[in-house]
């Protein structure tokens, strides 16, 4: 039987990227799922890529930048269906030239990346609970990153916004446990989507993989099976919890890549 046979699931970014695989794997597992998207027209076009391969999938418009839509696409789905089990909630964003350390990053853009951030998180969060106490259930996963365990060099207030989900995840877990509500977030590290790959170059990919001890970048597909876990009842009692995806990335000493090239070249 399907893990999530009867189960309606929401999806915010799926039009590609994680948001896609994560999608098409909780549909793959018998979830009548809603894409939240702001391109209306991919995301029609990876429903019927969906429901060719047997699946459910329907689309919810969803922008970031227009704050309503946080709301709106949830009692959207409700009027339809008339309950949620799972909420995903994978919106992110950054600016790698402005949202830089904190003496040369733009004040301006580092707190308009905390305000999406958050936002993208909190505000659907808020909107849903209530849906979810009515069913005394509900799982909600939040897509946050290593990079808001691990402080950088750069990007500094991508790792904050993404610290400050980390917490909110907890918070809301604890918060609505009662209500058998649950709440937990993944980390994912270096993951081998499009947009991730066009941005890097061989030499940066390579020094960076010397710190994962996987020796890899893991695929958008490992991050959508964490989230299966999450949204089924394999993890009926877990909440709370903050998972990393990341092939192992932040778990040796600081000195293990420095290590690594002192074994080959010794």
């Amino acid at each position: 039987m399907a893990l999530l046979n009867n189960k309606i699931a929401l999806v915010t970014s799926s039009t590609r990227g994680i948001g896609y695989y994560t999608a098409k794997k909780l549909a793959s597992e018998g979830a009548k799922v809603y894409l939240a998207v702001r391109r209306l027209d991919a995301g029609k076009k990876v429903a019927e890529e969906i429901k060719k391969i047997g699946g459910n999938a329907n689309v919810v418009y969803f922008n970031a930048e227009e704050e309503q839509t946080y709301t709106s696409m949830i009692q959207e789905v409700y009027n339809k269906e008339n309950r949620i089990d799972i909420l995903v909630n994978n919106f992110g964003t950054t600016d790698v030239k402005q949202d830089l350390d904190i003496l040369n990053g733009s004040t301006d853009k580092f707190f308009e990346i905390i305000n999406n951030n958050l936002k993208s998180v909190y505000l659907p969060c808020k909107s849903i609970i209530p849906i979810m106490e009515k069913n005394n259930s509900g799982s909600i996963i939040n897509i946050s990153s290593v990079g808001g365990k691990f402080p950088d060099i750069s990007r500094t207030a991508y790792g904050i916004s993404k610290a400050a989900i980390n917490f909110l995840t907890k918070d809301i877990a604890v918060q609505y446990a009662h209500k058998n509500i649950r709440c937990n977030a993944i980390m994912p590290g270096l993951i081998a989507t499009d947009a991730s790959m066009n941005s890097m170059s061989e030499e940066f990919l390579n020094m960076f993989l010397k710190t994962v001890p996987l020796g890899k970048a893991g695929q958008p597909d490992d991050v959508a099976n964490a989230v299966l876990y999450f949204a089924s009842d394999l993890s009926a009692f877990v909440t709370g919890e903050i998972l990393s995806v990341s092939g192992g990335f932040g778990v040796p000493s600081p000195m293990y890549a420095l290590y690594k090239d002192m074994m080959k070249n010794g």
